[in-house]
């Protein structure tokens, strides 16, 4: 099938590059002329540049020019569409609404173009973007505003994990598909024929709207999971004398009417999904008069989160971070990825930076072009205090505290790097429970900080 792909971030590149692997003819479209000229070198390091997802590059490297091409332009390429993806921004106004400028003027642009295509075949514009329920009835009225023939719309959200994208659209947990036709689910089902009456994947056909709101309830009930843990185990191990995080996971967990997934504690999630997923949902129930208590308090626990480690660095282990030198480590918002949209290391940086720290010495396996980005120092001077190394080792250098921000897997074995690199006694502000060994430290005089335990120092 002749498939476009409208938006080449973190959603569409993926999408765009596993359809072209299954045999679909497919054009990658971006307004964006850098990004897009980036992608046509098919080389890694310049796709890396914008999207860095395990597998990605390789895909792209075997499919361009084949079955995967990729066009800021697309006038040439409208004739003979089976279907488009839109796979655009909707970041959060200040108001938790969804903004979507990018989204409409896209339709926009793609309506007029499918009212002057010679070829009338039956297209479907499907919704990728996580865009607010009902939103794809304006999408029909738009393309009705410009008399658009044989045309169908239909919503398909992503369920992708950043870090392991590739994956997972290879092998989904489920597809769910939102339309109103027999002959939309039909183009629907071509395209996803590999998944159709698979064991293992559940292949699920709906509204469009119940397909757009299966996604926020998604997201939301995930971010609840984690700020459950956070809010509640995580304090009572906090307060509580002898209880022990791990043993509370694993006794909790057991029972398998409750997730496992969302059980670990951390300086809180982001993302480019949860944060604006849940503020998007908050503010859809409140036009509808309806209650949002709960979600607002899932959304409260997660911000203070990122940051409350510093401030119970400061009131438990009276902390004076006034000149003081942190290395911090990670800077995206998990690992496996670059994306740092946001991360809670962004908070991090904010607060120390308020706090009048001397210097950031910051160090990410995959970050660092994206963190020089966000710490513009010609938006913010300050910014000129985070220098950038090229390990952990080398971040830790001449550092009087440590603050670990991402999951990164080669945090877990620091303990000897810093005990070769920063005597005791020295502070360790583990926001994501990286050091299991962390109480042989704390016997050798070094401080240990972390969410889900009491301060520890010798």
């Amino acid at each position: 099938m002749k498939i476009v792909v409208a938006g080449t971030g973190f959603v569409g590149l993926p999408h765009a590059a596993v359809c072209s692997e299954y045999g679909h003819e497919v054009y990658a479209y971006d307004i964006d002329t850098k990004r897009i000229a980036a992608y046509k070198t098919a080389k890694r390091e310049e796709i890396e540049k914008y999207v860095n997802e395990p597998g990605l590059a390789s895909i792209i490297e075997e499919n361009i020019d084949r079955s995967l091409h990729f066009i800021d332009d697309l006038e040439p390429v409208i004739e003979g569409v089976d279907a488009f993806f839109l796979c655009l921004p909707t970041p959060p106004n200040r108001d938790g609404s969804s903004n979507l400028s990018y989204y409409f003027d896209a339709v926009n642009h793609l309506a007029k173009l499918l009212a002057k295509r010679e070829d009338q075949r039956r297209v479907v514009i499907i919704n990728k973007s996580t865009v607010p329920v009902g939103t794809g009835r304006q999408l029909e009225q738009i393309l009705k505003s410009h008399n658009v023939p044989n045309v169908g719309i239909a919503s398909n959200p992503e369920f992708l994990p950043e870090g392991n994208a590739v994956e997972k659209s290879r092998h989904p947990d489920r597809v769910v598909v939102g339309a109103d036709t027999e002959e939309d689910f039909r183009i629907l089902r071509r395209i996803y024929s590999q998944f159709i009456n698979h064991v293992r994947i559940a292949f699920i056909e709906t509204t469009p709207e119940t397909a757009e709101s299966i996604k926020y309830v998604a997201n939301t009930l995930l971010l609840t999971y984690i700020s459950f843990w956070n809010g509640v185990g995580g304090r009572l191990a906090e307060s509580v004398p002898n209880v022990r995080m791990e043993d509370l996971k694993r006794g909790v967990t057991a029972d398998t009417r409750i997730s496992k997934w969302g059980s670990f504690v951390s300086n809180g999630a982001g993302g480019s999904c949860f944060g604006k997923d849940i503020q998007s949902l908050i503010y859809q129930l409140k036009s509808r008069n309806q209650s949002t208590d709960l979600l607002e308090s899932v959304y409260e626990i997660n911000e203070y989160q990122k940051t409350y480690l510093i401030d119970r660095a400061a009131a438990e282990a009276g902390v004076k971070f006034n000149n003081k030198v942190v290395a911090l480590l990670g800077l995206s918002f998990k690992q496996r990825t670059n994306d740092m949209r946001d991360a809670s290391a962004l908070k991090v940086v904010e607060s120390l930076l308020g706090r009048g720290v001397k210097e950031i010495r910051a160090y990410d396996p995959m970050a660092e072009e994206e963190a020089k980005r966000f710490f513009n120092a010609e938006h913010n001077h300050l910014f000129e205090r985070i220098t950038y190394h090229s390990s952990a080792k080398a971040a830790l250098e001449g550092s009087d505290i440590l603050f670990i921000s991402t999951d990164w897997e080669e945090f877990r074995g620091l303990s000897s790097t810093i005990e070769s690199t920063v005597p005791a006694p020295y502070l360790i502000i583990d926001g994501r429970r990286m050091i299991p060994d962390y109480d042989e430290l704390v016997e050798r005089g070094y401080s240990y900080l972390a969410v889900g335990s009491p301060y520890l120092d010798k």
